[in-house]
């Protein structure tokens, strides 16, 4: 039996957390609800009996940036569960705030509780919070009170974010250990350039005798970081300062958007995590009542890639004109065939929502099964080119040891 932890409110309002041992989720739930308890959140725990939280990295951006992917994700989901389970919308945000672990998160959804007691609309309420709540997320919930299906749309909002963040935690732990590798191998060749072979080139420098050109060519690069690392660390930090300058220009960025996309390798693998996000964002609003056109005008304000984002302009100006959606996406060059089809089936079907959201499960799987064959070529690689430089550090200083062994006496 696996263990779940669980938060959950009582009859009076009053938040209870525990723990249970059941064979699935929905036995948890029918525990709770046996024990007259509405579940707001259950979760599998570790061997430890704590339920998994907030990595490290998503702790210190909210810790310093406010309100995190994760904080705005689960506040959506307790929130969908306390509405499907009858309880008004200021009731269930004041159960939120009492169960609300981080204080800064906590103000914002008293914010949102004090709108709502004095008359205004949730979705009101939460575009008062950029920062917290997307322009797509207010839209989503403005069509769920428009429908009267608010927590239904919450609840398809809080898989799709759940969905996102899945992906985008896979990414991040894929990369922990080619980026550790990189670090430690970077250090390490710094080190020996900096404090072993300036050693050497002492020694060498005392015994007068002419060393290899791999060694010249080894001591001319410690000697260059030695002498001038102020001037490398300048010209560095002045380079990311102006490139970054211009990428966040609009031109710099659509240029360097497409210079992405077409990265050998790399360029496909965005291609699919933009189609995906695409994909889910566009059948996610669309599903839950979202006009096509003011759908797609959402979609090209969440893009991240501003090639996409200024394909999405043209792809609404012919749906605008009643154009199918799947003929200006393949005119765009930019999606691939698959999805292409995919849609199509989807307009003729009268399913396109649901076949959006295939779309994007199907290129979530595909971006996964993308970065796990990049990161298992990536790791030998790194270690090959490592021990090549370490070789070549070596080699070079033991030929110029040979070469004094032969000096005569």
């Amino acid at each position: 039996m696996a263990t779940y932890s669980y938060k959950a409110a009582d009859s009076s309002g009053k938040i209870v957390t525990g723990v249970l041992e059941a064979d699935e989720e929905k036995k948890v739930v029918a525990e709770l609800q046996t024990l007259g308890l509405i579940p707001i959140r259950i979760a599998l725990t570790k061997g430890n009996g704590k339920r998994l939280g907030l990595n490290v990295s998503e702790q210190f951006l909210s810790l310093f940036f406010g309100v995190s992917s994760k904080d705005v994700m689960v506040f959506t989901q307790d929130l969908a569960t306390l509405l499907e389970a009858g309880l008004p919308v200021d009731r269930a945000l004041t159960l939120l705030i009492e169960s609300a672990e981080k204080d800064r998160f906590k103000m914002v959804v008293n914010d949102i509780l004090k709108t709502v007691q004095g008359g205004g609309y949730l979705s009101d309420a939460l575009a008062k919070h950029p920062r917290a709540f997307t322009s797509f997320y207010v839209s989503m919930a403005r069509a769920g009170e428009a429908g009267g299906v608010l927590e239904a749309v919450l609840s398809r909002l809080g898989e799709f974010l759940e969905s996102a963040q899945e992906l985008k935690d896979y990414i991040k732990s894929a990369m922990v250990y080619p980026i550790f590798l990189v670090g430690v191998g970077g250090v390490s060749i710094i080190v020996l350039l900096t404090f072993v072979i300036p050693k050497f080139s002492i020694i060498f420098s005392d015994m007068g005798q002419t060393i290899p050109l791999s060694t010249q060519l080894l001591l001319g690069v410690s000697e260059l970081l030695q002498s001038y690392w102020w001037a490398i660390l300048t010209l560095l930090g002045a380079g990311y300062f102006f490139i970054g300058k211009y990428i966040n220009t609009p031109a710099g960025r659509l240029k360097f958007d497409r210079k992405k996309m077409n990265f050998p390798v790399v360029g496909d693998l965005i291609k699919k995590i933009e189609v995906a996000r695409f994909a889910r964002t566009l059948g996610t609003l669309t599903k839950s009542g979202v006009p096509i056109l003011q759908a797609l005008t959402l979609v090209k304000d969440i893009m991240g890639n501003k090639v996409i984002s200024a394909a999405m302009e043209k792809v609404y100006a012919r749906v605008k004109e009643g154009d199918r959606l799947s003929k200006p996406l393949r005119d765009t060059g930019i999606f691939p065939p698959l999805a292409i089809q995919m849609i199509t089936v989807g307009e003729e079907t009268g399913r396109l929502d649901r076949m959006l959201l295939r779309v994007a499960e199907s290129y979530e799987k595909m971006v996964r099964n993308t970065v796990k064959r990049l990161i298992s070529l990536l790791e030998p690689a790194m270690i090959l080119l490592m021990g090549l430089v370490v070789g070549f550090v070596v080699v070079s200083m033991l030929m110029a040891v040979f070469s004094m062994n032969e000096m005569p006496f």
